[in-house]
């Protein structure tokens, strides 16, 4: 088995380790590169507790606060480890998207129980912060990190992807998975998709990758990198 993780540098580097293990050959190709902002004044006034939306919201927060002491709401499971791993104790996470999240907040947090902070990305995955005030609660978004696509794929990478040598490709996002398919159309090289099985994350992420044609799309049992795996353990 070869395989093709579309993951940001960071991630990508640690899933990589996790394919090695299993004795899966693995190319990366981060298709988004993560730009953390810095020196923002964050508004935590009379905030109990912060939202992250994906790990890099919880990385953009603690590189612009020290507080650790707030709770968390995490969209999914990865987010919520993230968090953990960064020195917060009171996390919760969500199934996996920014309806669950918001659905979360409402049963674990009343309007009274304080404001919440949104530690968000230039590129919003829904309107997370709209769904909450609508509901009473003070939500303040930030703006703390930008996920910039890549402009093009890794030569190596696109050669062998239309050359039919991955077979597994794993996405874990909508973003970058409608960002891939963009690029294997620009290149011209969608047809090496029929050797390949797409694994996605969640039903957003499977519904970006339609447009070429796997040889299967598989869904994660859940969204989280276990699940992931355990598509390629099967």
């Amino acid at each position: 088995m070869r395989a093709l993780i579309t993951r940001p540098e960071q991630e990508a580097e640690n899933l990589h380790r996790k394919l090695q293990a299993r004795g899966i050959q693995a190319d990366c190709a981060p298709l988004l590169a993560i730009d953390i902002y810095r020196d923002v004044a964050l508004p935590l006034q009379d905030v109990t507790a912060v939202l992250f939306t994906s790990i890099n919201g919880a990385r953009a927060f603690c590189a612009n606060s020290p507080r650790r002491d707030l709770a968390v709401y995490a969209v999914g499971e990865a987010t919520a480890t993230a968090a953990r791993a960064e020195g917060f104790s009171v996390v919760e996470a969500a199934g996996g998207d920014v309806e669950k999240l918001a659905a979360l907040v409402r049963q674990r947090h009343r309007p009274a129980d304080g404001a919440l902070l949104h530690a968000a990305g230039a590129t919003l995955a829904g309107d997370l912060q709209a769904m909450l005030q609508a509901d009473g609660y003070d939500v303040r978004r930030v703006t703390l990190y930008a996920a910039k696509p890549a402009v093009a794929l890794p030569a190596a990478v696109a050669t062998d992807f239309a050359a039919g040598r991955y077979g597994a490709a794993l996405f874990f996002s909508p973003r970058t998975a409608a960002v891939f398919v963009t690029l294997a159309q620009q290149a011209g090289i969608g047809g090496g998709a029929a050797a390949c099985t797409a694994l996605a994350l969640s039903a957003n992420v499977a519904a970006m990758l339609a447009p070429l044609g796997w040889a299967e799309i598989r869904i994660a049992a859940t969204p989280r990198e276990d699940d992931m795996l355990a598509l390629l353990d099967e």
